[in-house]
């Protein structure tokens, strides 16, 4: 009986049509959850002349969304380790695409509200289940760079709302951005039939022929043999309570820092993803040039993704992440002041690379900090409790706005949290991370081995 470790076989794997395949549709499916985040922010302008709210109201109704997403990265990102990845991803598509379009019907900023809190159950919901299933998959030495590069799929997702927002906003009104977000639900069966299950959970089902063709198509040269035991590391089973297994075999503190990481940094990009567009309105551009700069901006995020991953790949993760964030901090601050149009569209777009590539990365990392078997739930918390910075950017800019302050305290009061989050990353515990331990007892295994060999030709 052949035992065969499919965490390892994973690991090892060059890099397929398979796991193209996972990469398409799980960018597919961010594209789609970074349209629905970002159209409100696109249309906020028009939408507080439409129902006739102030600036403070208003950073209420963006951040309903925000208080959605933080339920549902916690609730449906736990879930996912329970009932599977596929259908908690069904289920979460079903409410951000639903819930966005009927957010269009709304007359009244209670509704508005309402409808987008549901519709940001699913928004959140989703993120944790694609990163943990894209690092679940991809082969260890381009991990980094294959989930930054799915999750670059929300910045994709701003620039498609900024396109279609330029044109549809302006020809038929706010709404019809809304109603196009409900163009996901017609490829949930295509998502069913073609996404793969997660590997602990089908061990756990029981689902061990399901698992073998999984296995083959991840590794070609593999051969099932009926005799053969799919196994995952101790580590990587499922355990009981996930939820506490967040802060055992030391990463308690870790975590902590994490949950502090995607506080600041989530804050950063809600602030600019709600109030770029008014901020530079408001400076004296007109509402074309302002949608300009969001386009700019997540067109940077796409660098600073792509670009993170390819460099966390290469060098070590935690000191390109906290890099981006100390980066994040400067190039915030720089917005508010005077210059050169074409100077302040790269500043715009290092801020896009250093605040939704940041947050990108950061997603990268704790995918690999956590073990397989608690990755979505690691996510799932690091998510929910960062959302908290994300519903108080709204509201806090919202205020701030209203006060009428100068435009560099604007942009210094979404930059500080750059410098928070800096700190946050240096004081995680790397040594604790589960890609770390499970390089370290495949280091031992194999000095155990050797040792065992040279022993033995010592006594013959």
């Amino acid at each position: 009986m052949r035992q065969i470790d499919v965490h390892q076989l994973a690991d090892d794997a060059r890099f397929n049509r398979f796991h193209g395949l996972v990469l398409f549709w799980c960018a597919l499916i961010i594209i789609f959850d970074g349209y629905d985040l970002a159209v409100v922010g696109i249309a906020l302008p028009a939408i507080m002349k439409d129902l006739g709210v102030d600036p403070t109201q208003a950073g209420f109704m963006v951040s309903s969304a925000l208080f959605g997403m933080a339920f549902g990265a916690i609730f449906l990102g736990t879930l996912a380790d329970r009932i599977g990845r596929r259908w908690s991803i069904v289920l979460c598509i079903t409410l951000f695409s639903v819930f966005t379009a009927a957010a269009a019907l709304a007359r009244d900023p209670l509704l508005f509200a309402a409808s987008r809190f549901v519709a940001g159950l699913g928004i959140g919901g989703v993120m944790p289940n694609v990163v943990a299933h894209m690092t679940e998959y991809a082969p260890k030495k381009v991990r980094a760079t294959l989930v930054t590069l799915m999750f670059s799929g929300y910045a994709v997702g701003g620039i498609l709302a900024a396109l279609l927002g330029k044109g549809l906003i302006e020809s038929y009104g706010w709404q019809s951005v809304f109603f196009a977000a409900a163009a996901p639900v017609l490829l949930i069966p295509f998502i069913l039939r073609s996404l793969p299950e997660s590997m602990p959970f089908l061990l756990a089902k029981g689902r061990h022929e399901e698992l073998k063709r999984i296995a083959a198509r991840i590794e070609p040269s593999y051969r099932p043999q009926v005799s053969d035991e799919l196994t995952v590391p101790a580590r990587d089973k499922a355990h009981g309570a996930p939820t506490r297994q967040l802060f055992a075999e030391g990463r308690g503190f870790s975590t902590l820092m994490f949950w502090t990481a995607f506080f600041t940094c989530l804050f950063m990009v809600y602030a600019l993803s709600s109030w770029l567009t008014r901020l530079m309105a408001a400076a004296g551009y007109s509402l074309g040039s302002a949608l300009t700069f969001v386009l700019v901006l997540n067109a940077g995020a796409i660098v600073g993704a792509v670009g993170g991953g390819w460099l966390a790949d290469r060098f070590h993760i935690k000191a390109v992440l906290a890099f981006m964030y100390a980066l994040a901090a400067v190039s915030i601050s720089l917005l508010g002041f005077a210059m050169p149009q074409e100077l302040l569209f790269i500043v715009v777009a290092l801020a896009g690379a250093s605040t939704i590539g940041t947050q990108i990365v950061a997603n990268a990392y704790t995918g690999q900090f956590y073990p397989m078997a608690i990755r979505s739930t690691g996510l799932g918390f690091a998510l929910g409790i960062g959302r908290g910075g994300a519903i108080l950017a709204p509201i806090v800019i919202g205020v701030l706005v209203s006060l009428k302050l100068p435009l560099q305290q604007n942009f210094f009061a979404i930059a500080i949290p750059g410098a928070i989050g800096m700190l946050a990353v240096l004081l995680i515990d790397h040594r604790k991370s589960a890609s770390v331990q499970h390089a370290t007892r495949l280091a031992l295994a194999s000095e155990a081995t050797a040792s065992a060999a040279r022993n033995a030709h010592t006594h013959a």
